[in-house]
């Protein structure tokens, strides 16, 4: 067992246990932990096991593995390998979701306040959510799906999910699968303030907007670009900056992960 110390510790070990030839290797942590891991073991075929340690744990969430730690160690033993698709933007993986506009500027704001001040996490999101308001951002882009005509938008927000989220109400929550081997669009149509502070908070929080603040679609495929040369993206929770245009992939199946046995 290797206790990480940050990213690159975690995927040196990832893929130290592949050229070994280990045929399960166990992550633990939240969501941007799993996807590090992830990010090797994508396409080798060996199987992998989530261990759910972090706050909002999205992909265990929804592809049923157990929250409690015992319960998901014991899945691990006794669970079932699954193939399950992954997003793909610019050859950086996602297991979740991807976004651009709003959610990446919150986040980078929230990193800032947490280092800099000192500040809590969600007292930090409060703040930088609240900064998004005076700022009112807005994201020009072009987008291509498959083979589609380009069109274009201006947005505050866009959110791409590896495979479709179910609308519930007044949020996006959960999939129902990750093997249809889709990418899910959803780009939020211009609200006004109170609406766009509050589809950031709910962002934050893992919720995002109300079903009619969002126009829906699903693709294998997705070209976005902007005026801009680089970008900001967030894959998983986690902000890189990209170079532009962001080419949006799915990859079926490329991910085998072990699940608890269906009753």
């Amino acid at each position: 067992m290797t206790v990480a110390k940050g990213g690159s510790d975690m995927t040196d070990a990832a893929k130290s246990a592949l050229a070994d030839g280990v045929d399960v290797i166990v992550a633990g942590g939240g969501d941007g932990t799993i996807n590090a891991v992830a990010s090797v073991m994508v396409g080798t075929g060996r199987a992998f096991g989530v261990l759910p340690l972090g706050t909002l744990n999205h992909f265990a969430k929804d592809i049923g593995i157990p929250l409690a730690l015992e319960a998901a160690v014991a899945n691990i033993v006794n669970g079932v390998r699954k193939d399950v698709d992954v997003g793909e933007v610019n050859d950086q993986i996602f297991l979740n979701n991807s976004s651009l506009g709003l959610y990446p500027d919150i986040v980078r704001d929230r990193e800032k306040q947490q280092s800099r001040l000192g500040r809590g996490k969600w007292l930090a999101a409060g703040w930088a959510t609240l900064g998004a308001l005076r700022r009112y951002p807005f994201l020009s882009i072009r987008f291509k799906l498959d083979d589609d005509r380009e069109q274009a938008r201006r947005t505050p927000f866009v959110f791409i999910g590896n495979n479709e989220y179910t609308m519930q109400g007044f949020s996006i929550g959960a999939r129902e699968a990750l093997d249809r081997g889709k990418l899910s669009f959803y780009i939020a149509q211009r609200p006004g303030r109170l609406a766009l502070i509050r589809l950031g908070w709910r962002a934050v929080c893992g919720r995002l907007a109300q079903e009619r603040d969002f126009d829906v679609l699903t693709a294998d495929h997705l070209d976005i670009d902007t005026r801009h040369k680089r970008i900001r993206v967030a894959t998983d929770g986690e902000v890189t900056v990209m170079a532009t245009p962001l080419r949006y992939r799915i990859r079926p199946g490329a991910l085998c992960v072990i699940v608890p046995i269906k009753e």
